[in-house]
């Protein structure tokens, strides 16, 4: 009975829900290669059904005593087996089979791919360099504590940007030991004449200084670069020439040769050698796409005749099927008289782990279709790229997605993270996809090749009075393209270029 100011409604909603095969395919799906060697390694660790290799039907080396019953069980008359506990095993065994061979579109490749598996070569860490290096320098114990703790402080690119007060502390306070200020500093100046020169730095201007104070005193420009960094930082960075030549009392000629000096100094000295693996930066593309054209002779004049390869690298999943030995196993339980709470488990067992590999399985395939269906969709719409490493056309998720008949999310996920392997180098495959912008013949073009003409304007422009987003914007006007002023300034900033005063340079 409802209370006083109390109603009850009834609404309908429609909600939807993905399945557990759904969402295991959808995660599937956007692993990279790499990372899909590595979930199949954990599905085989945890479902004994599933195994690696080529499926045999050869069950005979199997020892029947491991399943077999009892004479007195297999005589009676057995209870039959009740329906949702049947397993179609002609199915299972034909149909849940996944070969782990690469994909192709075309005539692919095969080869003995073991060298993949080889360990990989062991490389002291940047850390481990400098450590070595503190060794040999002759230090007091206090010292040595002091350089741990200035080493065990340094960024990914070399640089000590922790307070000194804070060292002095946490020495005192772990190790007990009294120290101050000025002896961090002092060993930390020792630390940065090591190799590389510069690190353990404060800052870049620090860092400069000391690798152009360790350089050849006869290097052309280097007196005068060490005056400008130390005396006129603030004129250095905002590239104030006039300024410079008349506090340092040099000419053009000068100047420029104490800019040269320094652009061969290393802003980042840890940048390349610090204790980051190597394996994090190395890319595996997922797909290979050649294009190869046909003989003359066989071509029958045809123009542009030829054909693509489009390989999908599956060289690292190994093939998969779901054991015949549970196939016995199974039957030999049906055979059993005796349902007791350990068999229906077993039975239970068998059959969860049976269902978990095949929609495993079948997942695996559904991601390899997709894939390359994907691919073949991309190489369809960017065919002059593929052929002649230009002429990227305007191509944007949902003219895939269209074409290939699944949703703009699925697209999303394969081509994220995923490489492809071109005669013209290794292209990630959102390299592809662009908006459109219109030329003044009205016809579409890239948005990625009004970013290359901008890249080209800056390439060529006079660097003593480099140009403004507005002048690059009345250039590619004139080129055919049309562009605003501000489309102009977001390309630069994406195309990582600096503004016009921050480019002026002394010829």
């Amino acid at each position: 009975m409802l209370k006083t100011g109390q109603q009850m409604n009834q609404k309908q909603t429609q909600q939807q829900r993905l399945s557990p095969q759904q969402i295991q395919y959808i995660k599937l799906l956007q692993l990279p290669t790499i990372a899909l060697e590595q979930r199949v390694k954990e599905e085989l660790e945890v479902n004994p059904v599933l195994e690696e290799g080529e499926p045999t039907d050869d069950l005979n080396e199997l020892e029947s005593s491991e399943w077999e019953t009892d004479e007195a069980e297999s005589s009676e008359e057995l209870d039959p087996v009740d329906q949702n506990e049947e397993v179609d095993w002609d199915e299972f065994m034909h149909n849940t089979e996944y070969d782990g061979g690469n994909y192709s579109g075309g005539s692919g490749y095969s080869g003995n791919e073991d060298w993949r598996d080889l360990p990989d070569p062991y490389h002291e860490s940047f850390l481990e360099e400098l450590e070595q290096q503190v060794g040999l320098l002759d230090l007091t114990e206090k010292q040595k504590l002091i350089a741990d703790q200035i080493l065990g402080s340094l960024d990914q690119d070399g640089y000590f940007r922790r307070e000194i007060e804070a060292v002095v502390d946490n020495i005192a306070f772990n190790e007990g030991v009294l120290t101050n200020k000025e002896e961090v500093e002092t060993v930390r100046k020792k630390i940065q004449l090591l190799d590389p020169p510069g690190v353990a730095s404060r800052d870049l201007r620090d860092c400069l200084i000391i690798q152009l104070e360790l350089m050849d005193p006869q290097a052309e420009g280097r007196e005068n670069a060490i005056k400008m960094l130390r005396d006129h930082w603030d004129l250095f960075e905002k590239k104030h020439f006039s300024k410079l030549k008349k506090k340092l009392d040099i000419g053009d000629e000068e100047l420029k040769a104490a800019f040269d000096c320094i652009k061969g100094l290393d802003p980042k000295p840890g940048g390349n050698g610090n204790a980051v693996d190597d394996t994090q930066n190395y890319i595996e593309p997922d797909f290979e796409v050649y294009y190869q054209p046909v003989e003359e002779e066989e071509n029958n004049g045809e123009k542009n005749a030829g054909d693509f390869v489009i390989s999908l690298n599956n060289s690292n999943v190994p093939p998969l099927h779901i054991s015949p030995r549970y196939k016995k196993m199974w039957d030999d339980l049906k055979k059993k008289k005796n349902k007791n709470k350990q068999t229906k488990e077993t039975k239970s067992f068998i059959k969860n782990k049976i269902e978990s590999a095949q929609w495993f399985i079948d997942s695996i395939r559904q991601r390899q279709n997709t894939l390359m269906n994907t691919m073949k969709t991309i190489v369809a719409l960017q065919e002059d790229f593929f052929k002649h490493g230009e002429g990227l056309k305007p191509m944007i998720l949902k003219d895939i997605a269209e074409r290939v008949n699944l949703d703009i999310s699925t697209i999303s996920r394969v081509v994220n993270g995923k490489y492809v392997q071109t005669h013209f180098g290794v292209f990630e495959l959102k390299y592809f996809f662009s908006e459109g912008l219109e030329t003044e013949s009205g016809e579409e073009v890239s948005s990625r090749e009004v970013k290359n003409a901008v890249q080209e304007i800056v390439d060529n422009e006079n660097k003593k009075k480099p140009l403004s987003d507005q002048a690059i914007a009345d250039l590619l006007k004139e080129e055919g393209y049309k562009v605003a002023r501000r489309t102009v300034s977001k390309y630069r900033e994406k195309l990582n270029i600096p503004v016009a005063r921050l480019r002026k340079q002394i010829i």
